[in-house]
This record gives structure tokens, C-alpha cells and sequence, in this order.
């Protein structure tokens, strides 16, 4: 499944540091702990990496001019996770969505808006509730794990954003980490 609204490629790791990324990611993933804490340390792996100009190619922070563009950079070999960068021009926004798995995400350029979302049992339904607005900048990190991670993430900038994801999935098999896309109007 493509996520809503976003164009797709797929690049190998093609620089010294996204290759020594990969590697420190695995050596975390193979420890095979429960979701939370491996997200945890993932994130202490991402974070040096963040803003660093050898991180990724000329060809990795490419945008779309009609919806955010996901890069997927590397794809485990067994499925345990993948690396993606995920480039938005100004006002580009995703669906307010949860997802497949555990997830790590840092902002490598520009600043992320990120509003968080609550499902609030509502008689024999439920309703979303807005939460929190985040505002992520450069360098910021962030990890969760289902349930309870819905969210909406936008470029509220001028510039380009660009953000790089670790999801414990394959991204490349999948096609994105969004499981559930929210479309009933959320409380603001």
C-alpha cells in the first residue's frame, strides 16, 4: 500500500554514513527486544546522523511538487526494518493515520508539524481527539510503537523538510507504514 498522497522510490544505501546507519541499526534490531525500547534505541542511533551533510544523496532529498516523496533507502534482508526519507515541500501533509509497527523518526532538514491524536471510547463508537501540536526541528527524534501512535505530520514551513523513518517492517514490501487512515472528522 502506498501511503495517501505520497510519491514512492526506492534507492540503496549509497553513502559511507547511511551505510554505517544501517549497520548500528541492526545491531539493535538483531537484540530482538519488544517494540517500545528497540524504537528507544533506535532513536539513539538516528539522532548523530541528523543534519549531517554525507547522510544521504542529491537524489534522497528530491521532493514532488504534488504530495511528500518517500525515499526508501534500505530494506532489511529479513524484514526487520527499513530506512526511509521522507521529503515534504511547504504545505505538504499526510492523512491523519497510526501505523504497522514500531517507528523512529528524525528531522534531517526544515521543521515537521505533527499533530497527535487520541481515539476516546464514545458509546458504541469512538472519536478522535486532538492531543498535542508538536512542532519537530532539525535534530529532533521521536519514537513509538502501536497502539496509540495517531498522528497527522505537515511542513508548516517555507522551506523543504526532510526526515528520515525507521520502521520495524519492510517498507519496500509494504509500501508504506500506514495501517489505518483516519477520514471521520477529528475534534480540534
Amino acid at each position: 500500500m502506498t501511503p495517501p498522497n505520497a510519491a514512492t522510490t526506492t534507492a540503496a544505501p549509497t553513502t559511507a554514513r547511511l551505510r554505517a546507519l544501517v549497520e548500528e541499526i541492526r545491531g539493535t534490531v538483531i537484540r530482538g527486544l519488544p517494540p517500545e525500547p528497540t524504537a528507544r534505541l533506535v532513536a539513539e542511533r538516528l539522532a548523530p546522523h541528523l543534519g549531517a551533510a554525507d547522510l544521504l544523496t542529491a537524489e534522497h532529498c528530491e521532493g514532488d511538487p504534488e504530495c511528500y516523496r518517500q525515499h526508501v533507502l534500505h530494506a532489511e534482508h529479513d524484514g526487520s526494518f527499513s530506512v526511509v526519507a521522507l521529503v515534504w515541500l511547504p504545505g505538504q501533509v499526510t492523512p491523519i493515520h497510526d501505523h504497522v509497527c514500531w517507528c523512529v523518526t528524525g528531522v534531517h532538514q526544515g521543521e515537521e508539524h505533527e499533530r497527535r491524536y487520541q481515539l476516546i471510547p464514545h458509546g458504541a463508537t469512538a472519536r478522535l481527539v486532538a492531543t498535542q501540536d508538536v512542532v519537530n526541528p532539525r535534530g529532533a527524534v521521536a519514537s513509538f510503537a502501536p497502539p496509540g501512535d495517531i498522528h497527522l505530520v505537515r511542513n508548516g514551513g517555507t522551506g523543504t523538510a526532510l526526515s528520515i523513518h525507521v520502521y520495524g517492517a519492510d517498507i519496500s514490501r509494504l509500501g508504506s507504514s500506514i495501517r489505518r487512515v483516519y477520514h471521520r472528522p477529528a475534534d480540534r
